[in-house]
């Protein structure tokens, strides 16, 4: 994932200490129920999209634009499903150590918008759409995580209580 402009200001004076950093994630559906996975070039595993907010950017608007530009999809945000915090610090291989406040987002395509996915920067290998019995191997740790969050969401709304979702330590409420 190629680092925010101000992310790397930010590392100028603060070195690898622990930086806390806003993240979205985007599960985007089609018409037919299919979900949005882009192949990671630096992992090599399928992810949902996900970024970092830039200053003074609604998170809603991050994501939408996250989805644009990695995969040439255009997005609106349905929903908004969770917002959790990471209980871990994530050291990267230069030694940054980062913790995220991510915000869940389900997302549909936007109506006369582009669907056919393509790749759009250098953060994929490959993009496309996905049945949920379907699924690429392999799967992100965190994009296994938080589908089990999107799913849950999902089902909860059906049954007309979406956001029977709460989590706090660790307990759903």
């Amino acid at each position: 994932m190629a680092t925010p402009k101000f992310t790397l200001e930010l590392r100028k004076k603060i070195g690898h200490d622990l930086l806390w950093l806003i993240g979205v994630t985007g599960l985007v559906r089609d018409g037919e129920g299919r979900i949005l996975l882009g192949r990671r070039s630096d992992t090599g595993e399928w992810a949902l999209v996900y970024g970092i907010n830039e200053p003074g950017e609604q998170p809603a608007d991050t994501v939408v634009r996250e989805i644009k530009e990695e995969t040439g999809v255009d997005a609106v945000v349905s929903d908004l499903v969770a917002v959790t915090s990471s209980d871990h610090v994530l050291t990267y291989a230069n030694g940054d150590q980062a913790q995220y406040m991510d915000h869940a987002f389900l997302c549909e395509l936007k109506p006369g918008g582009n669907a056919e996915p393509f790749v759009g920067d250098d953060e994929s290998l490959s993009v496309g759409w996905f049945g949920l019995d379907e699924l690429p191997e392999p799967l992100a740790a965190s994009t296994v995580e938080r589908l089990a969050l999107f799913k849950r969401y999902l089902a909860n709304k059906e049954h007309g209580d979406a956001h029977a979702l709460f989590v706090a330590d660790g307990e759903q409420h």
